[in-house]
C-alpha cells in the first residue's frame, strides 16, 4: 500500500463551496442528530478520494442504509482515523498548536463529543472552521461553546 499526501487545500475548497449548502449526493443528516460530520467527511473525502469499505469498522458512505458508523458520528470519525492501518485517510491526536488547515476538531462538552469542524484558515493564532449542523465558514473556534477538542492532524491516506 502506498501513502499519499492529504491535499488540504481541496479539502478547505469543498467545505467553501458546500459550507451553506448540501451536497445532493448525500444525505442531509439535520434532523437525524446532525450534519457535521457527514460534511466534515465529505470534506476529508475532497481532500484524499479514498474511502475504506470495511464492514462496520471503515469508512465510506454508499446512500443513507449505505454507509460506514464513521462517516456520521462524532466519535467514530475520530476513531476511524487515528486507528486506521488500510487503505483510506488516516490520522493522529496533535496539540493545538500543531493543526493545520483541513484538519479537523472534535468538540466535547455536556460529557460527550458533540461536533465536528473543519479547519480553514489559521491566522494571527486564530483558528477559523466550517461545519455543517450550525453552517459556518471561517468561524472563530473561540466562538464556540466547549469544555475540551480533540485535534485531528490527518497525515495522509493509503490506497
Amino acid at each position: 500500500m502506498n501513502i499519499f499526501p492529504y491535499e488540504n487545500q481541496l479539502a478547505v475548497s469543498y467545505a467553501k463551496n458546500w459550507a451553506y449548502s448540501r451536497n445532493p449526493d448525500y444525505h442531509n443528516f439535520d434532523n437525524l442528530g446532525g450534519d457535521c460530520t457527514n460534511f466534515v467527511s465529505q470534506c476529508l473525502y475532497a481532500g484524499c478520494k479514498v474511502m475504506n469499505f470495511t464492514p462496520t469498522f471503515g469508512w465510506y458512505y454508499n446512500s443513507i442504509n449505505d454507509r460506514a458508523p464513521a462517516w456520521t458520528g462524532v466519535d467514530e470519525f475520530y476513531s476511524f482515523l487515528s486507528m486506521n492501518n488500510g487503505i483510506g485517510p488516516f490520522a493522529k491526536e496533535v496539540l493545538y498548536s500543531d493543526l493545520a488547515v483541513g484538519d479537523f476538531i472534535s468538540l466535547y462538552r455536556d460529557g460527550k463529543y458533540f461536533h465536528n469542524v473543519i479547519i480553514t484558515k489559521i491566522h494571527g493564532g486564530e483558528i477559523y472552521t466550517a461545519s455543517h449542523t450550525r453552517d459556518s465558514f471561517d468561524k472563530p473556534l473561540s466562538s464556540y461553546h466547549y469544555f475540551k477538542a480533540r485535534y485531528i492532524h490527518v497525515l495522509g491516506y493509503r490506497k
